[in-house]
């Protein structure tokens, strides 16, 4: 039987965040810091019971382990992303990059590495939540088929609602709000999330999802330009020969 996810919204109040990892002593640091914070936590140790929890009390936030017993990290993002839009930071044991990669790829909006400093997963929470509030009195943003409305963090293409993740809004923002401009992946990593270090595969991972979702053709993108040597260019316009 499908689990349902169609949980009540939150009430108004301190943000609710669900921490998924089988290690009980991380569970506990995670959960601990994260209360201290003014966050309500709930806990989970495996995949299945993460899908319970989050059916039972909607999340606003989940802090999700990669490496999970039953069913992986990975898996429970997937399920998690197909039933509404959800924040998701994800934990990965071994740092590779193949794992991070694979977390944004399945619909992550960060990825924190272990070891991590409880501190700044914190951070990296409030960063997260606090992009996905709707940003009141942003002008509506359109071009090429594209409309997105800050205020109720909604895109739409052709009439069509996109399903595009936080750090993929964002980076549709910025493009909508500097067409025709070359942007490096250190000045999309600055201006569009505010990290001013990081790995900069996440910018090109972030991309190539957007395209998938906002291009006609994504192997053959005519909106999101690669600019070699330099970065990307959001191309409003009609192609220019030889681009």
């Amino acid at each position: 039987m499908q689990q349902s996810y169609e949980s009540p919204p939150s009430p108004p109040g301190p943000a609710r965040v669900l921490v998924v990892d089988d290690d009980p002593t991380v569970s506990e640091v995670v959960a601990g810091y994260l209360d201290r914070a003014g966050y309500v936590v709930d806990r989970a140790d495996d995949g299945p019971t993460a899908l319970t929890r989050a059916a039972a009390h909607r999340p606003d936030l989940v802090v999700l382990d990669l490496m999970l017993p039953g069913m992986d990290g990975l898996e429970v993002c997937r399920r998690l992303r197909g039933h509404g839009p959800v924040p998701v930071i994800m934990l990965t044991a071994r740092g590779e990059e193949d794992d991070r990669v694979l977390g944004l790829e399945v619909g992550a909006d960060d990825y924190v590495t272990k070891p991590f400093s409880p501190r700044e997963l914190v951070l990296r929470v409030e960063s997260v939540l606090r992009r996905s509030r709707p940003v009141t009195g942003g002008r509506t943003l359109g071009a090429a088929g594209l409309t997105l409305d800050p205020g109720a963090r909604r895109a739409t293409k052709d009439g069509e609602e996109l399903a595009l993740t936080l750090r993929e809004f964002d980076l549709l923002a910025f493009f909508l709000r500097h067409p025709g401009r070359a942007f490096g992946r250190e000045d999309l990593m600055h201006e569009v999330w505010g990290w001013e270090f990081g790995d900069l595969s996440t910018v090109t991972v972030h991309v190539r999802r957007l395209r998938g979702k906002v291009e006609d053709d994504p192997a053959r993108p005519r909106l999101i330009r690669t600019v070699w040597g330099v970065g990307y260019r959001f191309e409003p316009g009609p192609a220019q020969e030889g681009e």
